[in-house]
């Protein structure tokens, strides 16, 4: 038709940027307005902000297993010929989530405690923390628990509130409006009259607009009476935040929707190549996005998710959801690029939460097998979209708050990044790093023959490939003891942690911390065994924090942000870099682009130095 405004098939991602381009010239949201809602009603709602966590969990040393507390000393030499008898004043009956009793740092299992006369006997010695889920194991006071940007699910709530979290920021629901048009078209409920057809597409498009988290209102069926159709466009548009148009989007006779959003507003494409869908109309009405839908059904269907889907997510600042995906024999030949994804597995226990919050997939380890090998290849059942945990930038290694600062501050730039950390320690990072399981390895090793950091380890563990290997100063930081507030006990240095009756909390092995206190020990000519608690380990400063504030320990070494988060004295030791290690040839990859934008950001670095204990000067500074 010579009036028609049916333009013609532009492809999809030039639809979708020419759509973004007139909802910006109109002023429409880009992110819905923040509203407070308690956790208990949050579900299925996106974080406004992070949520950051204000108490531990568990808050106390807890007993892991149902039985005794005892001292692990106390069972030395216990074994099936040489048992050791505790009296009653030794050891304490206790139950699965019982704080343990001051004293006892070891529990024995129910059925592996046999009594003689009220006396326990033990046939087996002890370590430190057996059965013993320590102060933080699921989640420390401090620690990032949910980004900006993150949609709420059943399991997140559960661990929020554990956290301490009441309420929660998250952007309010999209408002969808469904307007159906057409002469024939009869309300679900009416029995339809020759060449008449029921008002399907409006239940089958609120279902999706509810599926995505939005609030669906379907409006009464208008006949094809353009400026009929016209006031009401105008009228709804302002009570929503996407108006759908239902039919009347071809170049028919009875297909008024493109003239009608050109009559009230404006146009940005009519005609998209996309089979089948191919007549939608993309407009703006005042400031509110308007989705002309064409009137067959799966070309509805078809249209929501390829153009409202991606806008609703956008106005939540969510990722959009994408369907489960398998794999599958092609008929023919199909080139693309090839990738790799990498599993990487999170802490497990019944009582880790965050587990599940940080999860991406599950791993089923059939019964009867011992587990997988690193490098093996497995099944994994996906929790989140195939093309969201593509654009995950994967960190192993030492721990560091401003990773967590980042994980957020990315996420909250694009829904579509990702950082996830998993807290092995430097060496273990790096050594995952040279293996090909993540982009960035977080790394202070200091080299105590060169008082160099990084780069000798670098060397060592990356061999003939080092040269490959990028590194990039990410901040300085203060490290030093953790001490109770106030430090009551007077604590001046490391030369003080052999004091009588105070109780060490220590990192795991091969964390940069954990060198950085061997070397110190080493200068002052002090064996680590004199030092109680020395074999204590945990794997983040802020889960060593927790148990000093918890009163569980009396000093550990970490880096300062730790100290204020928790409201600790500080005792500082030194000053040391802590770096990024890069992959061979990933410096430049797309994925990590956004991560080096944002070292460059003014706004991100004044919110590291208000962590306490960190300088920014380097950041981003390419060491190699």
């Amino acid at each position: 038709m010579a009036n028609s405004p049916f333009i013609r098939d532009v492809p999809a991602t030039q639809a979708l940027e020419a759509w973004r381009a007139a909802r910006e010239a109109a002023g429409c949201h880009e992110r819905l307005p923040a509203i407070d809602v308690p956790i208990a009603e949050a579900a299925g709602f996106v974080t406004a902000a992070p949520v950051w966590a204000t108490r531990s969990s568990p808050p106390f040393d807890a007993a892991g297993m149902d039985g005794i507390a005892v001292r692990a000393a106390d069972s030395l030499g216990a074994s099936e010929t040489t048992p050791v008898l505790l009296d009653q004043g030794d050891y304490d009956v206790v139950d699965t989530g019982d704080p343990m009793p001051a004293g006892r740092d070891a529990v024995v299992m129910r059925e592996h405690v046999h009594y003689d006369a009220g006396r326990a006997e033990l046939r087996a010695a002890l370590p430190p923390y057996q059965h013993v889920r320590s102060i933080g194991e699921d989640v420390s006071a401090g620690e990032l628990l949910l980004p900006e940007g993150h949609r709420l699910r059943a399991v997140d709530l559960a661990a929020a509130a554990a956290a301490g979290t009441t309420h929660v920021s998250v952007r309010r629901r999209p408002r969808v409006l469904i307007l159906p048009t057409g002469d024939e078209v009869r309300p679900i409920g009416t029995e339809p009259g020759p060449a008449e057809i029921l008002d399907t597409n409006s239940l089958m498009l609120a279902a999706q607009a509810t599926e995505a988290g939005c609030e669906a209102q379907c409006l009464p069926i208008e006949p094809d009476d353009p400026d009929r159709i016209a006031a009401v466009v105008a009228a709804a548009a302002p009570q929503c935040d996407l108006l759908i148009i239902i039919a009347g989007s071809s170049a028919g006779r009875d297909d008024y929707t493109a003239r009608v959003v050109a009559s009230v507003g404006t146009v940005a494409v009519h005609g998209v190549a996309v089979r089948p869908g191919h007549p939608v109309v993309l407009g703006v009405v005042g400031r509110t996005p308007v989705l002309g839908a064409p009137g067959y059904p799966v070309s509805a269907a078809l249209t929501f998710d390829i153009f409202a889907e991606p806008l609703l997510a956008g106005l939540s600042g969510a990722p959009p959801r994408q369907r489960p995906r398998t794999r599958a024999r092609l008929a023919r030949k199909l080139a693309s690029p090839l990738g790799t994804m990498v599993a990487t597995p999170l802490p497990r226990g019944a009582g880790v939460l965050t587990s599940l919050v940080r999860a991406d997939g599950l791993l089923v380890v059939p019964t009867g097998i011992e587990g997988h090998h690193a490098g093996s290849t497995v099944s994994v059942e996906l929790l989140r979209g195939l093309d969201e945990i593509s654009g995950t930038i994967v960190a192993i290694g030492s721990h560091d708050l401003v990773l967590d600062l980042a994980a957020s501050a990315l996420r909250a730039d694009d829904a579509m990044v990702t950082l996830a950390s998993s807290n092995v320690g430097s060496l273990g990072g790096l050594v995952a790093l040279r293996d090909g399981l993540c982009h960035i390895a977080g790394s202070h090793l200091l080299d105590p023959a060169t008082g160099e950091y990084t780069v000798p380890y670098v060397d060592k563990v990356f061999a003939g490939a080092a040269p490959e290997v990028g590194i990039v100063r990410l901040v300085h930081r203060e490290q030093g003891l953790l001490v109770a507030r106030g430090n009551p006990l007077g604590i001046g240095g490391i030369q003080d942690l052999t004091m009588p009756g105070l109780r060490y909390v220590n990192r795991q092995r091969g964390a940069g911390t954990r060198v950085l206190l061997d070397h110190e020990l080493g200068k002052l000519g002090i064996d680590p065994r004199a030092i109680d608690g020395y074999a204590r380990e945990e794997p983040t400063h802020l889960a060593a924090a927790a148990a000093i504030a918890a009163g569980r320990a009396d000093a550990g070494l970490g880096i300062m942000a730790a100290a204020k988060a928790f409201g600790l004295g500080f005792v500082p030791v030194t000053s040391e870099p802590y770096d990024l290690v890069i992959a061979p040839r990933a410096m430049d990859s797309p994925q990590l682009a956004p991560l080096w934008s944002l070292l460059r950001s003014d706004r991100f670095q004044l919110a590291v130095t208000g962590l306490g204990g960190y300088s920014t000067r380097e950041m981003g500074r390419r060491i190699r």
